[in-house]
């Protein structure tokens, strides 16, 4: 394995040089890039809004809005189809808990023929892999004189598909009028728009553009009747329909329901200001036909008032005074400027083709983004350091090459990022410091492999590549097992749990290939350059000699041996007996499964609003320290039900936390209530609203995610060993899921969606561990016939221990920088990670290894090759 061919060197080499070149962009910030060619690469990782500021607003289309307009059209169409036949029909009626509307046809001889014709009504929709046909919008079915047209669940999803892709657009055309850069508009899921826009200040602003239906109509008032009386009556005469102002108290109008003109006919609209009275006002223009309608409905009209109505609210209601035949016109209302401005916008973008609902939006502060950044940089620059400074002790000179590695691990992981245009966000840093962790354990690994060939007396070149052969399939497996949670995680994750999950798998492939390609190169290079006689991987037993007191060969040996030593912290020799003591650490692992599930149950866990849903202000006082006391008086009596205010890291950082309201509506009028009872004393860094909806959603998700990195890690295990290993290891993971929702209990740590990505990265990592134990375990079935099974589990985990204590010390100095500088926003997950990092080899030592004694694990499933068996046996003698 240590043969390299000049084309797979040259190949290794563009990989590396291409995943540096690509990743400098990273380095420069924006400007400096836009001076250089276009040939050089200017792409860049893009900052999560908790890393720059700015707003994420998940919307939900209101499918019952979109029904309700799609049978007023097919009902209409009915209605026009059946008087251009000349077919009278009594009952023509719309039912929305069917989806259907009904008609009864007045002469039987008539029947037959508005079936057929109104069979024509039903639309073809394509909705299969290949785009073809795959039935109709409608079932047309008559009974008797009645005739009924349902709309059918594949004709809803093209129209809900169609409604989606038209609001995105309307969506995008309102932001870019906003003015913010790259904004993020995409659909997500069913019947959901996420729109992401970072560096927003004002997100009320920006979400009352976005959620405005914008539905423009021009009506005439009918002056026929009073329209307060009407409204107190309740008796609204047929052909008409009662609209209110947004006046305080509101103003009813009585409006005829037949629309002189909508906005589909407007093209253009501009704010500007009237010319008599100077104030701000919205200047429209319809095209040819909306100008012709518009001009003859004027002109019949003159002397009777019209309404401008948006979004059925009458926004003025002036008189004709003259036909106004040239196609344009002003709407007038006491606007400020800024309205005009919004008003304008949502008209010249087009209307939603429904109501748009927030039921999720996570806001943050341009300062706290800076601050994040801040932060994450700190812990993993600080964990970098910890990580490249243990490993060159460890390994000496193949530690520094490790190191190289792990340099070009980064780089790749950032131009796959950058090339992807992939999104950053602070989790997504604490994936690529774990990844470091994991980068490490490939080394390691390969490392202490060729310490056991060293000392079973092979030369420097057939040691490493043994090692290297016989640590690769024992890397495969581990690094698959953890690629399966982490997949999961991308499946059923959303936001920054699916970005931490994408730097997760680049990081976990960056590293099998640096640590199996781009070492081994290294290792082999070196090989050639020094042919040394003895690798720099084992202690030189005269480091701590006086070279005085060395005899002439003594002296030679010590001016020879390697300059980069490494040193070994758990002795090759070490045997404790991890497997006789299970009656003890059994009772232990007991406590540990079943402790956790005590504690939730009699304390709880402290659910974040990601699952119990609700609202979330984190607040910066201008006081300081905060006064809690002040905040909680102004916002108790605002009648939000249940309201916790604490303090959040600094002193004058306040987190405001409010119940789930009855509505998702009511739920964002809590906002404006607590920013108007708090006024200016505050500066608002983080918002986070999280409907019903939502939080059941993320509830179910999490549950299923957990569930099914279960399974899919049990199916692999038990396809790569035995089932023994399979339920060892899903057992011991139990173990370990069970004590870190335990920790979170007894903390009172928040527990969110980034906590069941904490959970699903410890199955991951913890299995990682638990598969090089049982590969080892494997080996050694093979390798000794006769020795008693808890002898060769003991072997087997000494054997390992060097690497596991290695391992999870390097992961735990990459993770432990987070505590002190990962700030707040990211505290619970790094405390979940290092006592998941910890628990984790307590499990893999304690639980998964003896549990094979329970289950009776078969050495004739792991017997090899006759002569394998042949050759095993004076090892087995002599093991013996």
């Amino acid at each position: 394995m240590l043969h390299f061919q000049k084309w797979k060197v040259i190949l290794v080499g563009a990989v590396v040089l291409a995943g540096f070149i690509f990743a400098a962009p990273n380095l420069f910030p924006s400007s400096a890039l836009q001076g250089l060619p276009s040939w050089v690469p200017h792409k860049q990782v893009n900052l999560g809004l908790d890393l720059q500021g700015g707003a994420h607003l998940l919307y939900r289309i209101d499918k019952a809005e979109l029904v309700d307009d799609w049978l007023g059209t097919i009902r209409g169409d009915v209605r026009e189809t059946l008087r251009s036949n000349r077919i009278g029909y009594v009952d023509l009626n719309k039912n929305a808990a069917t989806r259907s509307v009904s008609v009864r046809i007045r002469k039987p001889e008539d029947v037959d023929k508005a079936f057929t014709e109104l069979k024509k009504l039903a639309a073809p929709v394509g909705n299969d892999v290949f785009g073809g046909f795959s039935g109709n919008d409608m079932e047309i079915a008559k009974s008797g004189d009645k005739i009924t047209l349902t709309a059918t669940e594949l004709g809803l999803n093209d129209r809900i598909s169609s409604a989606i892709q038209a609001s995105i657009e309307t969506i995008r055309r309102r932001v870019d009028a906003f003015g913010t850069t790259e904004p993020s508009i995409q659909r997500e899921g069913r019947d959901r728009i996420l729109v992401q826009v970072p560096g927003v200040s004002d997100v009320q602003r920006l979400k009352g553009l976005i959620g405005e239906t914008g539905k423009l109509e021009f009506k005439l008032v009918d002056p026929s009747v009073n329209a307060g009386e009407v409204a107190l009556s309740k008796k609204i005469p047929p052909g008409d329909e009662l609209l209110y102002s947004e006046d305080e108290p509101p103003v009813p109008y009585l409006l005829k329901d037949r629309v002189m003109v909508s906005g589909e006919n407007l093209v253009d609209s501009q704010p500007g200001f009237d010319s008599r009275t100077g104030e701000p006002v919205v200047n429209f223009r319809f095209d040819a036909a909306g100008a012709k309608r518009f001009g003859r409905a004027t002109q019949e009209n003159v002397g009777l008032p019209f309404a401008i109505v948006l979004d059925n609210k009458v926004i003025s209601a002036p008189v004709i005074r003259e036909p106004i035949l040239g196609g344009t016109g002003q709407i007038s209302g006491n606007f400020s400027v800024q309205e005009a401005n919004d008003l304008s916008v949502l008209l010249r973008s087009g209307a939603l083709p429904a109501k748009l609902s927030v039921i999720e939006e996570r806001t943050v502060g341009a300062s706290l983004g800076a601050d994040s950044i801040d932060s994450g940089k700190k812990a993993a620059i600080a964990g970098m350091i910890l990580v490249v400074a243990f490993m060159f002790i460890a390994y000496g000179l193949f530690g520094a090459f490790a190191n190289l590695a792990l340099l070009v691990n980064v780089a790749l992981i950032f131009a796959v990022l950058s090339l992807m245009g992939a999104t950053l966000t602070l989790p997504g840093i604490a994936g690529i410091v774990l990844v470091i962790g994991i980068a490490v354990d490939a080394n390691v690994l390969i490392n202490e492999r060729i310490r056991e060939e060293m000392r079973a007396g092979k030369s420097p070149i057939a040691a490493v590549d043994s090692g290297y052969s016989r640590a690769l399939i024992t890397i495969i497996d581990s690094n698959v097992t953890t690629l399966i949670a982490v997949l999961v995680l991308f499946w059923l994750g959303s936001g920054p749990v699916r970005g931490f999950a994408v730097t997760l798998t680049i990081g976990i492939l960056a590293s099998m290939f640096t640590a199996v390609t781009v070492t081994r190169m290294l290792v082999a290079m070196w090989l050639r350059w020094k042919r040394p006689k003895e690798l720099p991987l084992r202690n030189c037993p005269l480091r701590s000699v006086s070279p005085q007191s060395l005899a002439p060969s003594e002296l030679r040996q010590f001016r020879n041996r390697p300059c980069f030593a490494a040193i070994t912290f758990i002795p090759p020799d070490t045997k404790i007996d991890f497997v006789s003591q299970r009656a003890i650490t059994w009772f232990v692992s007991a406590f540990l499964t079943l402790a956790p599930l005590v504690l939730v149950a009699t304390v709880g866990l402290n659910m974040g609003i990601d699952f119990q849903g609700g609202t979330l202000i984190e607040v910066q006082t201008k006081e300081n320290p905060a006064q809690l006391a002040d905040i909680r008086s102004k916002i108790s009596g605002l009648g939000l039900g249940e309201v916790q205010i604490q303090e959040f890291g600094a002193p004058d950082e306040v987190l405001i936390r409010i119940a789930s309201q009855p509505t998702e509506e009511e739920q964002q009028a809590s906002i404006g209530k607590v920013k108007e009872a708090l006024g200016d004393t505050v500066t608002y860094r983080r918002t986070e609203i999280v409907g019903p909806t939502i939080s059941s959603e993320l509830i179910a998700g999490g549950t299923l995610a957990v569930v099914v990195a279960m399974i899919g890690i049990m199916i692999y295990v038990w396809f790569r060993f035995e089932w023994q290993f399979a339920v060892a290891a899903i057992a011991s993971l139990v173990h370990d899921v069970t004590a870190t929702i335990g920790l979170y209990a007894l903390l009172q740590l928040e527990f969110n969606v980034s906590s069941i990505a904490a959970i699903l990265t410890i199955i991951g990592y913890s299995l990682n561990d638990k598969v090089v134990i049982f590969d080892r375990i494997r080996e050694n079935l093979r390798k000794y016939k006769r020795m008693p099974l808890v002898e060769l589990l003991d072997r087997s985990i000494n054997e390992m221990l060097s690497r596991a204590v290695l391992t999870h010390v390097t992961t735990l100095l990459a993770m432990l920088p987070f505590l002190f500088f990962g700030g707040e926003a990211i505290y619970g997950f790094a405390v979940a990670m290092c006592f998941g990092i910890v628990v984790g080899a307590y499990s893999s030592i304690f639980v998964a290894s003896p549990m094979q004694l329970i289950l009776g694990v078969q050495r004739e499933a792991f017997s090899g090759s006759t002569s394998t068996a042949k050759g095993a046996k004076s090892e087995a003698a002599a093991g013996a």
